[in-house]
């Protein structure tokens, strides 16, 4: 499967969140980037993913409770990771550890030239919580969550 010319996502930026149920729980990390490549992206890998992922933070409805005590809410830091992933920033990304090392406030900057990047998740919490951290880094205009089922049907001009 591959898409005609690469399509309209040819050369963008795309990183893949890897979500607790499709990765943990059922072991499956290369289909969806193998989905992606059909896009002929410029696909990043974050510095967690697969196995080492970092939950979105609303694994076990944790999107329905309040937070914990903390640095950081978890679905800002795995943000901050995809963002800085995006936006090629190396010594920011080798500062990312963890919620709880104090590193807190971090606000990756946009990369110059780029052309609206992506997260793409495949999990419908995972969506809710990296799309409240994109509009919490205020980077909306230049990153964009989509779920993989929708990177590919706009690929395919299947919008409605």
């Amino acid at each position: 499967m591959g898409v005609a010319g690469g399509g309209e996502f040819k050369g963008q930026r795309i990183t893949f969140h890897d979500s607790c149920y499709l990765g943990r729980a059922n072991n499956i990390y290369e289909a969806p980037r193998d989905v992606l490549a059909t896009l002929d992206a410029d696909l990043v890998e974050m510095k967690r993913s697969r196995a080492n992922g970092l939950c979105c933070g609303a694994g076990g409805a944790q999107m329905w409770k309040e937070a914990e005590p903390g640095n950081k809410e978890v679905n800002i830091e795995r943000t901050e990771e995809a963002l800085f992933t995006l936006d090629g920033n190396a010594p920011a990304l080798a500062q990312t550890r963890g919620v709880e090392d104090g590193n807190a406030g971090a606000t990756p900057s946009p990369r110059a030239n780029t052309r609206g990047a992506i997260i793409a998740v495949s999990c419908p919490f995972c969506m809710t919580m990296m799309s409240d951290g994109v509009k919490n880094k205020e980077r909306e205009s230049d990153v964009q969550v989509f779920d993989l089922a929708e990177l590919i049907a706009s690929a395919e001009g299947l919008n409605a």
